[in-house]
């Protein structure tokens, strides 16, 4: 899967596994969020389109880059709100667009209850933010909810990812870049990423 990248950075390596661990408390999770979320980004941004500009500093004339395409970031409600923060620290000039989506615990199939996308794509890439990509449901259907929209370049930005997920995304939607800090074993009997960090919205917003 040419698309599928998985971090190998050590600092990702070392806040995932305090990210997992069941004694991380809510406030110390969200912020290891964003700090997983600006380093991912780092790594899912490798491929922006530059144009070549020219500064003036103190000591003359500097030839130099400035971002040539127009990011939006799509974070799927809610857990995808924690990884916002920290990938605008990085994209500051990026629009951002709510698509909200829960899991129907019956049919663990995604259902839309939020789209504020506007009429037409106002950006040139797209990056969905979600920390799990466990079923892959909501991730595909955000994705045919975005070309629908228009948009012509999207990425899955997430934290942790289930075979099950990517297969998903990866069968639907394989033009989709799927970026993340670990696959891991599988999906239990409820659709939850083993051994995973449990739900992640919960243990951001402390609802567990």
């Amino acid at each position: 899967m040419s698309q599928v990248h998985v971090s190998t950075h050590p600092l990702v390596r070392h806040k995932l596994t305090l990210l997992r661990d069941e004694r991380t408390e809510p406030k110390k999770f969200r912020e290891l969020i964003r700090e997983l979320a600006i380093l991912l980004a780092y790594e899912a941004t490798m491929d922006l389109a530059v144009e070549e500009v020219s500064v003036k500093t103190p000591m003359g004339i500097a030839r130099g880059h400035t971002l040539k395409e127009k990011i939006g970031l799509i974070p799927i409600l809610r857990a995808g709100l924690g990884m916002v923060e920290g990938v605008w620290e990085m994209l500051p000039q990026a629009e951002v667009w709510h698509i909200g989506l829960y899991r129907d615990e019956r049919t663990l199939r995604p259902v839309e209850y939020y789209n504020k996308l506007p009429v037409s794509p106002t950006v040139d890439v797209c990056l969905i933010l979600d920390p799990m990509l466990a079923t892959g449901g909501s991730a595909v259907a955000t994705v045919n909810i975005l070309k629908k929209w228009g948009a012509s370049r999207i990425k899955f930005v997430g934290i942790i990812a289930a075979p099950e997920g990517v297969e998903a995304l990866s069968s639907a939607h394989p033009d989709v870049p799927i970026h993340v800090a670990a696959i891991d074993d599988h999906l239990n009997e409820i659709g939850y990423i083993v051994p995973g960090l449990g739900d992640a919205g919960d243990r951001q917003f402390g609802t567990g």
